[in-house]
Protein backbone atom coordinates (compact mmCIF):
# COMPACT_ATOMS: atom_id res chain seq x y z
CA UNK A 1 0.00 0.00 0.00
CA UNK A 2 1.36 3.42 -0.74
CA UNK A 3 -0.09 5.53 2.27
CA UNK A 4 -1.70 8.95 2.06
CA UNK A 5 0.96 10.17 4.03
CA UNK A 6 4.02 9.23 6.06
CA UNK A 7 6.79 11.98 8.10
CA UNK A 8 10.50 12.14 7.07
CA UNK A 9 12.34 10.68 9.92
CA UNK A 10 17.02 11.52 9.21
CA UNK A 11 19.61 10.67 11.93
CA UNK A 12 19.50 14.55 12.25
CA UNK A 13 15.74 14.38 13.67
CA UNK A 14 17.25 11.23 16.04
CA UNK A 15 20.36 12.86 17.29
CA UNK A 16 19.13 16.33 18.29
CA UNK A 17 16.10 14.72 20.22
CA UNK A 18 19.14 12.63 21.57
CA UNK A 19 20.68 15.79 22.16
CA UNK A 20 17.77 17.24 23.57
CA UNK A 21 17.55 14.30 26.29
CA UNK A 22 20.93 14.82 27.38
CA UNK A 23 20.00 18.84 28.21
CA UNK A 24 18.97 19.96 32.25
CA UNK A 25 15.91 21.34 31.13
CA UNK A 26 13.50 19.23 28.21
CA UNK A 27 9.90 21.09 29.37
CA UNK A 28 8.98 24.21 27.61
CA UNK A 29 11.00 27.16 26.28
CA UNK A 30 14.25 25.15 26.51
CA UNK A 31 17.69 25.47 24.51
CA UNK A 32 15.93 24.01 21.26
CA UNK A 33 12.81 25.85 21.71
CA UNK A 34 15.16 29.18 21.17
CA UNK A 35 17.03 27.62 18.77
CA UNK A 36 13.91 27.35 16.84
CA UNK A 37 12.89 31.02 17.41
CA UNK A 38 15.99 32.13 15.81
CA UNK A 39 16.08 30.02 12.66
CA UNK A 40 12.41 31.11 11.70
CA UNK A 41 13.55 34.58 12.53
CA UNK A 42 16.53 34.35 10.16
CA UNK A 43 14.34 31.83 7.41
CA UNK A 44 11.52 34.27 7.31
CA UNK A 45 12.49 37.44 9.52
CA UNK A 46 9.64 36.46 11.63
CA UNK A 47 10.25 37.93 15.68
CA UNK A 48 7.60 37.64 17.38
CA UNK A 49 6.66 33.47 16.85
CA UNK A 50 5.69 31.71 20.27
CA UNK A 51 5.60 27.60 19.67
CA UNK A 52 2.66 26.04 20.82
CA UNK A 53 1.51 22.64 21.94
CA UNK A 54 -0.87 22.78 18.23
CA UNK A 55 -2.33 24.70 15.79
CA UNK A 56 -5.19 24.66 17.58
CA UNK A 57 -4.06 25.74 20.54
CA UNK A 58 -2.80 28.68 18.79
CA UNK A 59 -6.12 29.46 17.72
CA UNK A 60 -7.35 28.81 20.91
CA UNK A 61 -4.51 31.57 21.92
CA UNK A 62 -6.13 33.88 19.64
CA UNK A 63 -9.14 33.65 19.78
CA UNK A 64 -8.63 34.79 23.77
CA UNK A 65 -5.96 37.49 22.70
CA UNK A 66 -8.97 39.33 21.08
CA UNK A 67 -10.97 38.52 23.74
CA UNK A 68 -13.80 37.08 21.87
CA UNK A 69 -17.16 37.01 23.97
CA UNK A 70 -20.77 35.50 24.01
CA UNK A 71 -22.55 38.07 21.15
CA UNK A 72 -19.18 38.49 18.94
CA UNK A 73 -19.37 37.04 15.47
CA UNK A 74 -16.39 35.98 13.19
CA UNK A 75 -16.30 35.03 9.92
CA UNK A 76 -14.90 32.48 8.72
CA UNK A 77 -14.93 29.61 5.65
CA UNK A 78 -17.57 26.47 6.20
CA UNK A 79 -14.22 24.19 4.48
CA UNK A 80 -11.92 24.03 7.41
CA UNK A 81 -11.01 21.82 10.02
CA UNK A 82 -12.98 21.46 13.20
CA UNK A 83 -10.07 23.86 15.69
CA UNK A 84 -10.85 26.94 13.62
CA UNK A 85 -14.54 26.94 14.58
CA UNK A 86 -13.85 25.53 18.02
CA UNK A 87 -11.30 28.35 19.00
CA UNK A 88 -14.34 30.99 18.24
CA UNK A 89 -17.32 28.73 20.60
CA UNK A 90 -14.97 27.71 23.04
CA UNK A 91 -15.04 31.78 23.79
CA UNK A 92 -18.57 31.99 23.16
CA UNK A 93 -18.61 33.60 20.30
CA UNK A 94 -20.27 32.45 16.61
CA UNK A 95 -18.88 31.39 14.11
CA UNK A 96 -20.30 32.85 10.56
CA UNK A 97 -19.37 30.72 7.32
CA UNK A 98 -18.83 32.04 4.77
CA UNK A 99 -18.74 30.33 0.79
CA UNK A 100 -15.50 29.52 -0.60
CA UNK A 101 -14.43 29.85 -4.13
CA UNK A 102 -14.29 27.09 -6.54
CA UNK A 103 -10.66 27.76 -8.09
CA UNK A 104 -8.53 27.31 -5.06
CA UNK A 105 -11.22 26.56 -1.98
CA UNK A 106 -10.41 29.48 -0.22
CA UNK A 107 -12.71 31.94 1.27
CA UNK A 108 -14.49 34.12 -0.92
CA UNK A 109 -13.56 37.33 -0.21
CA UNK A 110 -16.57 38.80 -2.56
CA UNK A 111 -18.70 37.28 0.20
CA UNK A 112 -17.26 38.88 2.79
CA UNK A 113 -18.50 41.82 3.26
CA UNK A 114 -22.36 41.22 2.97
CA UNK A 115 -22.05 38.84 6.23
CA UNK A 116 -20.27 41.52 8.45
CA UNK A 117 -22.89 43.05 11.23
CA UNK A 118 -22.22 45.09 13.97
CA UNK A 119 -21.78 42.10 16.23
CA UNK A 120 -18.29 40.85 12.96
CA UNK A 121 -15.24 41.44 15.66
CA UNK A 122 -12.85 39.44 13.16
CA UNK A 123 -12.48 37.31 10.25
CA UNK A 124 -10.55 34.10 10.29
CA UNK A 125 -9.05 33.38 7.12
CA UNK A 126 -7.67 29.55 6.54
CA UNK A 127 -5.04 29.51 3.53
CA UNK A 128 -6.01 25.59 2.38
CA UNK A 129 -3.57 23.43 0.81
CA UNK A 130 -0.91 26.46 0.90
CA UNK A 131 -2.53 28.35 -1.81
CA UNK A 132 -2.82 32.33 -0.08
CA UNK A 133 -6.00 33.81 -0.05
CA UNK A 134 -6.79 37.26 -1.74
CA UNK A 135 -5.05 39.05 1.37
CA UNK A 136 -5.23 42.30 0.13
CA UNK A 137 -8.47 42.46 -0.51
CA UNK A 138 -9.71 41.07 2.89
CA UNK A 139 -7.25 43.54 4.74
CA UNK A 140 -9.03 46.49 3.36
CA UNK A 141 -11.72 45.14 3.83
CA UNK A 142 -11.05 44.37 7.88
CA UNK A 143 -9.31 48.09 8.04
CA UNK A 144 -12.79 49.54 6.51
CA UNK A 145 -14.75 47.72 9.42
CA UNK A 146 -12.14 47.77 11.96
CA UNK A 147 -11.71 44.06 12.47
CA UNK A 148 -9.66 42.18 13.17
CA UNK A 149 -7.62 39.41 10.81
CA UNK A 150 -6.17 35.98 11.76
CA UNK A 151 -4.61 33.56 9.43
CA UNK A 152 -5.22 29.98 9.94
CA UNK A 153 -1.71 28.74 8.34
CA UNK A 154 -1.58 25.20 9.15
CA UNK A 155 -0.80 24.55 5.92
CA UNK A 156 0.81 27.39 4.62
CA UNK A 157 4.11 27.49 6.52
CA UNK A 158 6.65 28.91 3.23
CA UNK A 159 4.41 29.78 1.52
CA UNK A 160 4.16 33.70 -0.31
CA UNK A 161 1.72 36.25 -0.89
CA UNK A 162 3.07 39.71 -2.83
CA UNK A 163 5.96 39.02 -0.78
CA UNK A 164 4.76 38.32 2.76
CA UNK A 165 5.00 34.99 4.32
CA UNK A 166 1.86 33.10 4.81
CA UNK A 167 0.73 34.07 8.94
CA UNK A 168 2.53 37.60 8.94
CA UNK A 169 -0.26 39.43 7.03
CA UNK A 170 -2.72 39.75 9.78
CA UNK A 171 -3.07 40.69 13.31
CA UNK A 172 -2.45 37.08 14.12
CA UNK A 173 -0.85 33.84 12.23
CA UNK A 174 -1.36 30.27 13.33
CA UNK A 175 1.00 27.56 12.48
CA UNK A 176 0.47 23.80 12.70
CA UNK A 177 3.99 21.36 13.02
CA UNK A 178 1.37 17.79 13.11
CA UNK A 179 2.65 14.59 11.71
CA UNK A 180 0.08 15.26 8.32
CA UNK A 181 2.41 18.48 7.38
CA UNK A 182 5.43 19.84 5.67
CA UNK A 183 7.61 20.20 8.46
CA UNK A 184 6.72 18.28 12.32
CA UNK A 185 6.81 17.82 15.38
CA UNK A 186 4.44 15.27 15.88
CA UNK A 187 2.24 17.43 16.88
CA UNK A 188 2.82 21.02 17.28
CA UNK A 189 2.22 24.36 16.34
CA UNK A 190 2.80 28.41 16.51
CA UNK A 191 1.42 31.63 16.90
CA UNK A 192 2.40 34.75 15.33
CA UNK A 193 1.58 37.91 16.97
CA UNK A 194 2.00 40.66 14.07
CA UNK A 195 0.36 43.37 15.77
CA UNK A 196 2.60 44.47 18.71
CA UNK A 197 -0.21 45.62 20.36
CA UNK A 198 -1.05 41.90 21.47
CA UNK A 199 2.24 40.68 22.11
CA UNK A 200 2.76 40.96 26.03
CA UNK A 201 -0.65 39.61 26.87
CA UNK A 202 0.39 36.83 24.35
CA UNK A 203 3.36 35.76 26.32
CA UNK A 204 1.17 35.74 29.41
CA UNK A 205 -1.71 34.00 28.29
CA UNK A 206 0.64 31.17 27.01
CA UNK A 207 2.39 30.69 30.17
CA UNK A 208 -0.48 29.98 31.82
CA UNK A 209 -1.85 33.69 32.50
CA UNK A 210 1.65 34.54 34.15
CA UNK A 211 4.13 36.92 33.24
CA UNK A 212 7.03 34.01 33.76
CA UNK A 213 8.40 35.39 30.21
CA UNK A 214 9.03 38.33 31.77
CA UNK A 215 11.06 36.53 35.02
CA UNK A 216 13.17 34.21 32.64
CA UNK A 217 14.33 37.45 30.70
CA UNK A 218 15.45 39.37 33.97
CA UNK A 219 12.71 42.05 33.67
CA UNK A 220 11.27 41.05 37.24
CA UNK A 221 12.15 39.32 40.18
CA UNK A 222 9.10 37.05 40.57
CA UNK A 223 5.96 36.14 38.53
CA UNK A 224 2.68 36.09 39.43
CA UNK A 225 -1.13 35.39 38.24
CA UNK A 226 -1.66 38.67 36.03
CA UNK A 227 -4.58 36.89 33.34
CA UNK A 228 -6.32 34.20 32.04
CA UNK A 229 -3.82 31.64 30.71
CA UNK A 230 -3.34 27.93 29.83
CA UNK A 231 -0.25 25.76 29.31
CA UNK A 232 0.45 26.24 25.85
CA UNK A 233 4.19 25.34 25.70
CA UNK A 234 5.47 22.13 23.99
CA UNK A 235 8.19 19.96 25.17
CA UNK A 236 11.78 20.88 24.62
CA UNK A 237 11.70 17.63 22.85
CA UNK A 238 9.24 18.45 20.41
CA UNK A 239 11.47 21.56 19.63
CA UNK A 240 14.51 19.85 19.10
CA UNK A 241 12.51 17.42 16.83
CA UNK A 242 11.16 20.78 14.70
CA UNK A 243 14.51 22.13 14.75
CA UNK A 244 15.97 19.64 12.45
CA UNK A 245 13.31 19.74 10.17
CA UNK A 246 12.98 23.21 9.52
CA UNK A 247 16.98 23.04 9.07
CA UNK A 248 15.87 20.48 6.24
CA UNK A 249 13.64 23.08 5.44
CA UNK A 250 15.00 23.84 1.30
CA UNK A 251 15.21 20.28 1.10
CA UNK A 252 11.52 19.22 2.13
CA UNK A 253 10.32 22.40 0.21
CA UNK A 254 11.89 21.61 -3.19
CA UNK A 255 11.32 17.21 -3.10
CA UNK A 256 7.57 18.00 -2.78
CA UNK A 257 7.23 20.59 -5.48
CA UNK A 258 9.13 18.13 -7.48
CA UNK A 259 6.31 15.99 -6.67
CA UNK A 260 3.62 18.20 -7.05
CA UNK A 261 4.92 19.45 -9.92
CA UNK A 262 5.30 15.68 -11.60
CA UNK A 263 1.53 14.91 -10.69
CA UNK A 264 0.24 18.09 -12.40
CA UNK A 265 2.17 18.06 -15.42
CA UNK A 266 0.61 14.44 -16.06
CA UNK A 267 -2.45 14.83 -15.26
CA UNK A 268 -3.07 18.20 -17.00
CA UNK A 269 -4.65 16.46 -20.10
CA UNK A 270 -7.02 15.40 -18.15
CA UNK A 271 -7.97 18.57 -17.01
CA UNK A 272 -8.22 20.08 -20.47
CA UNK A 273 -10.88 17.47 -21.36
CA UNK A 274 -13.07 18.28 -18.90
CA UNK A 275 -12.28 15.34 -16.56
CA UNK A 276 -10.82 16.22 -13.61
CA UNK A 277 -10.83 20.17 -12.35
CA UNK A 278 -6.58 20.85 -11.02
CA UNK A 279 -5.91 22.89 -8.54
CA UNK A 280 -4.36 26.11 -10.04
CA UNK A 281 -0.94 25.93 -10.09
CA UNK A 282 0.90 28.13 -7.51
CA UNK A 283 3.61 26.53 -7.15
CA UNK A 284 7.77 28.64 -6.72
CA UNK A 285 9.42 30.07 -9.54
CA UNK A 286 12.19 32.73 -9.22
CA UNK A 287 9.83 34.97 -10.74
CA UNK A 288 6.94 34.69 -8.40
CA UNK A 289 6.54 36.50 -5.31
CA UNK A 290 3.21 34.47 -4.69
CA UNK A 291 3.48 30.77 -4.33
CA UNK A 292 2.34 27.87 -2.16
CA UNK A 293 4.36 25.34 -0.72
CA UNK A 294 2.70 21.84 -2.19
CA UNK A 295 1.34 21.18 0.84
CA UNK A 296 -1.59 19.08 -0.53
CA UNK A 297 -1.86 17.79 -4.63
CA UNK A 298 -5.86 17.84 -5.27
CA UNK A 299 -8.45 17.55 -8.08
CA UNK A 300 -11.92 17.65 -8.25
CA UNK A 301 -14.11 14.98 -10.19
CA UNK A 302 -17.48 15.29 -11.62
CA UNK A 303 -19.06 14.19 -8.88
CA UNK A 304 -19.01 12.80 -5.39
CA UNK A 305 -20.17 9.22 -6.78
CA UNK A 306 -17.50 9.73 -9.36
CA UNK A 307 -14.52 10.65 -6.34
CA UNK A 308 -15.48 7.82 -4.23
CA UNK A 309 -15.57 5.34 -6.86
CA UNK A 310 -11.90 6.51 -8.14
CA UNK A 311 -10.63 6.59 -3.90
CA UNK A 312 -11.82 2.94 -3.92
CA UNK A 313 -10.00 2.45 -7.15
CA UNK A 314 -7.09 3.38 -5.89
CA UNK A 315 -7.21 1.64 -2.49
CA UNK A 316 -8.13 -1.90 -4.21
CA UNK A 317 -4.87 -1.40 -6.52
CA UNK A 318 -2.45 -0.33 -3.36
CA UNK A 319 -2.85 3.21 -3.31
CA UNK A 320 -4.13 5.43 -0.53
CA UNK A 321 -5.85 8.30 -1.17
CA UNK A 322 -8.54 10.65 0.71
CA UNK A 323 -11.26 13.00 0.59
CA UNK A 324 -11.33 16.56 3.15
CA UNK A 325 -13.73 18.54 5.36
CA UNK A 326 -16.31 18.02 5.90
CA UNK A 327 -18.48 21.22 5.92
CA UNK A 328 -18.52 22.64 9.15
CA UNK A 329 -21.89 24.35 8.56
CA UNK A 330 -23.83 20.64 7.41
CA UNK A 331 -22.00 19.41 11.04
CA UNK A 332 -24.40 17.93 13.88
CA UNK A 333 -22.40 20.45 16.34
CA UNK A 334 -23.13 23.70 14.41
CA UNK A 335 -27.08 22.25 13.69
CA UNK A 336 -27.33 22.62 17.21
CA UNK A 337 -25.11 25.99 17.61
CA UNK A 338 -28.23 27.52 14.82
CA UNK A 339 -30.94 25.84 16.90
CA UNK A 340 -34.46 27.04 14.80
CA UNK A 341 -32.37 29.06 12.41
CA UNK A 342 -32.31 28.06 8.37
CA UNK A 343 -27.93 27.09 7.54
CA UNK A 344 -26.52 28.62 5.19
CA UNK A 345 -26.41 28.26 1.73
CA UNK A 346 -22.76 27.40 0.59
CA UNK A 347 -22.78 26.17 -2.94
CA UNK A 348 -18.94 25.85 -3.62
CA UNK A 349 -18.05 24.12 -0.36
CA UNK A 350 -20.78 22.07 -0.52
CA UNK A 351 -20.08 20.66 -3.82
CA UNK A 352 -16.25 21.16 -3.66
CA UNK A 353 -16.43 18.85 -0.42
CA UNK A 354 -17.94 16.34 -2.43
CA UNK A 355 -15.74 16.36 -5.32
CA UNK A 356 -12.50 16.80 -3.53
CA UNK A 357 -9.71 14.31 -4.15
CA UNK A 358 -6.78 13.81 -2.81
CA UNK A 359 -3.68 11.90 -3.86
CA UNK A 360 -0.38 10.62 -1.92
CA UNK A 361 1.81 13.47 -0.71
CA UNK A 362 5.15 13.33 1.31
CA UNK A 363 8.85 13.66 1.10
CA UNK A 364 9.49 9.89 0.28
CA UNK A 365 7.22 9.30 -2.21
CA UNK A 366 9.54 7.75 -4.99
CA UNK A 367 9.19 8.36 -8.74
CA UNK A 368 7.79 5.03 -9.51
CA UNK A 369 5.21 5.30 -7.35
CA UNK A 370 3.97 8.29 -8.61
CA UNK A 371 3.84 7.21 -12.05
CA UNK A 372 1.95 4.19 -10.44
CA UNK A 373 -0.77 6.93 -9.00
CA UNK A 374 -0.99 8.73 -12.19
CA UNK A 375 -1.13 5.47 -14.59
CA UNK A 376 -4.08 4.63 -12.18
CA UNK A 377 -6.03 7.75 -12.14
CA UNK A 378 -5.87 7.58 -16.34
CA UNK A 379 -6.79 4.14 -15.95
CA UNK A 380 -10.04 4.93 -14.34
CA UNK A 381 -10.95 8.12 -16.29
CA UNK A 382 -9.98 6.53 -19.85
CA UNK A 383 -12.59 3.36 -18.65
Amino acid sequence: MIPFNKHTITQLEKDLVMQSLDNDKICGDGIFTKKVNELINQKFGIKNFLLTTSCSSALDLSAIILDLKSGDEVIMPSFTFVSTANAVVLRGAKPIFCDIKKENLNIDETKIEALITPRTKAIYVVHYAGQICEMDKIMKIAKKYNLYIVEDAAQAIGSKYNGKYAGTIGDIGCYSFHDTKNYTSGEGGAIIINNEFFLSRAEIIREKGTNRSQFLRGEVDKYTWQDVGSSFLPSDLLSALLYAQLNRFDEIFEKRCSIWSKYYKNLLDLDKQGKIVLQPNTLYTSNKNTFSNAHIFYFLCKSEDERNALIQYLKQKGVQSTSHFEPLHCSPMYRRLRGSLPPPKLTNTENCAKQIIRLPMFYDLKDDEIEYIIKLIKEFYNK
